[in-house]
């Protein structure tokens, strides 16, 4: 716990100060302030991802990055330190006492949960090697040829790299998805907050569905896997939203910039790209009032978090984009065969519909959805989808109500947008790899939003025939109903504590798995791998899933490899 706690203080400041050097640039170039606390740290957090990908381009992760960034940051707090003191001052000073303790429960619970518990399977597979890639290398061509896997660059491996501190601690931290949940917590923590001057509340049903999130995955979050954070990051960027659109904020950069943090999405799990569908909103915008210029910055500062990730994935995989062979552009000796990397997509959308033979890829939806949903799916998720198939039905209804009057309130259309925006992406999900953890920000949030969305019609709707009783009425039943809720999992993030507690883990996180490998010598370089199943760890570097053929493209690992 205490290297947790201590990484994620780490991870704070330097987030905090690179972030509110982007309020300032945002500020000069947009006229617009950003004030937010939370807000500046996760705008923060997506820049040292893209500084670390940068970095990795030409060095390894590590010292040196670190350095740098450190000495950016006091640049940083020199030259605004003024506008920084005002900010924390008024994020603390406006903040209750209630709010302050349980903010310091919520980060000693969320630290506990990070110093240990379930290390995912796919992260002694390949997360923790894809990590240390970074750390000892930074970039290595055609390193996809010696386990596909690695070619799934999430831009989350080279943040966890950066802030891994190998090279201080001796061992690999993994505490960066901790740190985003409790960014994620902080925005959920508004649930308990008083509406009384709010015009609606169909963010707070959004929030409900993070906080269940949360409490589903605070088992896991030990581990590095990307799954969390980009799923966190959904939720984020769609309560900010929804938040933006009920505080009717005419401007248009928070938009534009949750937009940016949309394209940063994409770079954590290229399958949260449809949540690029909220641009309409903000490039209308822009459009209409002609701010060509300011167009011009937005798509740049779009080009800047997605170029250094794509950068990555050509010289991992030799592809554009990985796993997709049809975008095959670049004429480079390293890259993935093409069948290899066909057959790749088609494991995972084989794995994600529970079929074991990736050859059945091409099955109609008809022939493995009721296999899918009977055996794949936990009670809950069987639900969830249930309700997700009769909200989205219920979205035709109110986008028949939207057509029929354009006029309306500008705040449901807003709405119906970021409904849209999450349904398609679920659509998305459900046909291609429904795989649960791959989408359960998707899962949720066409339910929540709906019923926030019909809630809402039906508040506004009683309010106008002065039936007030009933609408308190159904919100003493929501409080209760969240309380309950609330209870329930607290009597079980009780249990998890106390079968926890034996783990020698209040000191130094809880550590990648150990296995038995074997290993063999190519070129000079041991290579371990697993004698039985296919998890090696963090520890044994290079290590890989089996012993496969490998083919060095020059002398040593640096030169990369091609295929065999």
């Amino acid at each position: 716990m205490v290297s947790v706690l201590l990484n994620w203080s780490y991870i704070l400041v330097t987030a905090f100060l690179t972030g509110f050097g982007l309020r300032a640039l945002v500020d000069r170039l947009f006229q617009y302030k950003i004030k937010e606390a939370g807000s500046i740290v996760a705008m923060g957090l997506m820049a040292v991802t893209v500084y670390a990908q940068i970095f990795s381009l030409f060095y390894k992760v590590g010292l040196a990055a670190n350095l740098i960034l450190v000495v950016i940051c006091l640049v940083i707090a020199v030259k605004e330190r003024r506008a920084i003191a005002e900010v924390i001052g008024t994020a603390w000073k406006g903040r209750g006492t209630g709010w302050k303790l349980l903010m310091a429960v919520s980060v000693i619970v969320w630290s506990y949960c990070t110093s240990r518990g379930y290390m995912h399977y796919d992260s002694d597979l390949y997360h923790a090697q894809s990590i240390r890639w970074i750390e000892e290398y930074g970039i290595v061509k055609g390193l996809g040829n010696i386990h596909v896997r690695f070619a799934y660059n999430s831009s989350f491996f080279a943040l966890s790299a950066l802030y891994s501190m190998k090279f201080l601690c001796g061992v690999s931290l993994h505490s960066v998805n901790g740190f985003i949940a409790v960014l994620l917590w902080t925005e959920v923590m508004k649930l308990f907050q008083s509406h009384k001057n709010r015009r609606t509340m169909v963010t707070d049903f959004a929030r409900f569905g993070a906080l269940y999130y949360l409490t589903i995955v605070y088992s896991g979050i030990v581990a590095p896997a990307s799954d969390y954070a980009i799923m966190c990051v959904v939720f984020f960027i769609i309560i900010k939203w929804l938040e933006l659109l009920e505080k009717d904020v005419p401007d248009i950069p928070p938009y534009a910039l949750l937009c940016v943090a949309g394209v940063y999405a994409v770079t954590l799990k290229l399958t949260a790209g449809l949540i690029l569908i909220l641009l309409i909103k903000p490039a209308s915008m822009l459009i209409r009032e002609r701010k060509w210029k300011d167009i011009g910055s937005y798509l740049l500062m779009g080009v800047v978090t997605l170029f250094p990730w794509m950068a990555r994935t050509v010289i991992i995989s030799g592809y554009l984009l990985y796993p997709f062979p049809a975008l095959d552009i670049f004429h480079v000796d390293w890259k993935i065969d093409a069948a290899a990397a066909a057959l790749d997509a088609a494991e995972i959308k084989t794995w994600g519909r529970g079929i074991e033979n990736a050859a059945l890829v091409d099955l109609p939806v008809s022939e493995w959805i009721t296999n899918w949903f009977q055996n794949t799916l936990p009670g809950i998720g069987k639900l969830l989808i249930v309700a997700d198939v009769m909200c989205l039905l219920l979205m035709v209804v109110l986008i028949v109500r939207f057509l029929r009057n354009r006029d309306q309130d500008p705040l449901y259309n807003g709405q119906l947008l970021v409904l849209i925006t999450v349904a398609v992406s679920y659509l998305f999900w459900q046909l291609s790899a429904p795989l649960l953890r791959y989408g359960y920000a998707y899962v949720l949030l066409v339910v929540m939003i709906t019923v926030g969305i019909v809630y809402d019609l039906f508040a506004k709707f009683m309010e106008k025939r002065q039936k007030l009783q009933i609408l308190k009425t159904m919100r003493v039943l929501g409080v209760a109903l969240l309380v309950l809720f609330c209870l329930a999992k607290t009597v079980s993030l009780v249990r998890y504590v106390q079968d926890e507690s034996g783990k020698d883990a209040y000191v130094w996180q809880q550590d990648y798995g150990r296995y038995e490998l074997e290993s063999y010598e190519v070129n000079g370089v041991l290579f371990y791998y697993s004698t039985n199943g296919d998890r090696t760890g963090y520890d044994s570097f290079p290590s890989l899933p089996r012993q496969t053929q490998i083919c060095f493209r020059g002398q040593g690992i640096a030169d990369g490899f091609r295929e065999p």
